[in-house]
């Protein structure tokens, strides 16, 4: 215990969770060019995992060593400071359940970062599977499993764990300062997703997207009705399963404390 009576472990779980309030409120704040570039250059690192992972699963045929390969483009992501859609389920529902944002600023920043993700990943596999056409069918090797498994719970299960992973390791890249820690988050997470592999719309659908530009035996329609059954599952697992414990695990004590200080801030704001 502390001179305060107050747990260690408590107080870094209360420092986590202000960190990741300050940063949600940073990230629903920006304007909006920053804020579409960051989404575009997220889709576009994680591009460059894929194009790590295309080629060692190429060369190699090893789906384990192609899937610790893919974990470079989760590095860019941190070091990087860009984002993905998933990366948004647990910061800036902190900031909101503070009540320092809008549920309308998480619909802007989602909507945002989904759809400058999905654009900037296009962009950059199109490049990829022309400038490297050899890795064509890998991609396509890669990405007709997920039009194969279909719509339902098989699918909707991989896609709960896909956003729970990810917001699990936004909290923990929050709980540490050290860049070391962050990493070894990034990098793990990034092994679960590829490995399995689960259901993260983002890196699915960049992966449909390079096989689509060589030729796959499925469509964009297939592509959009997968999509949109792994944005489900993502927001319920990234959303409910990881960051709604995360509040409750905070505690409604400490949840009140952070509502008074931004009341307190607006209060000295409009004062002067």
């Amino acid at each position: 215990m502390t001179a305060s009576g107050t747990a260690p472990g408590a107080d870094q779980l209360a420092e986590t969770f202000n960190r990741t309030v300050e940063e949600g409120v940073q990230r629903l704040t920006r304007a909006t060019p920053s804020l579409l570039a960051t989404g575009l250059v997220g889709g576009a690192d994680v591009s460059v995992g894929l194009f790590a992972l295309l080629v060692v699963k190429t060369e190699t045929g090893d789906t384990l060593l192609a899937s610790l390969a893919f974990g470079l483009g989760f590095v860019a992501l941190t070091l990087a400071s860009s984002e993905l859609f998933t990366e948004n389920f647990l910061v800036p529902i902190a900031a909101v359940a503070a009540k320092k944002a809008t549920t309308a600023q998480v619909g802007r920043l989602w909507a945002g970062t989904a759809s400058m993700n999905l654009i900037g990943g296009w962009l950059v596999m199109g490049l990829i599977i022309t400038g490297f056409p050899r890795l064509g069918p890998t991609a396509v090797e890669v990405a007709r499993h997920y039009p194969a498994i279909g719509i339902g719970w098989r699918s909707m299960a991989g896609a709960l764990m896909g956003g729970a992973v990810i917001t699990l390791m936004t909290w923990m890249e929050h709980s540490t300062e050290s860049v070391t820690g962050k990493l070894a988050a990034a990098v793990g997470a990034a092994f679960l997703l590829a490995a399995a592999p689960l259901n993260h719309v983002i890196v699915v659908s960049l992966e449909m997207f390079a096989a689509l530009q060589h030729g796959a035996p499925f469509g964009y329609v297939d592509w959009v009705s997968v999509a949109a059954w792994y944005t489900l599952g993502n927001v319920l697992g990234g959303v409910v399963m990881v960051a709604g414990l995360r509040l409750v695990q905070i505690g409604p004590e400490r949840l009140e404390a952070v509502r008074s200080e931004g009341r307190r801030g607006r209060s000295r704001r409009s004062s002067k």
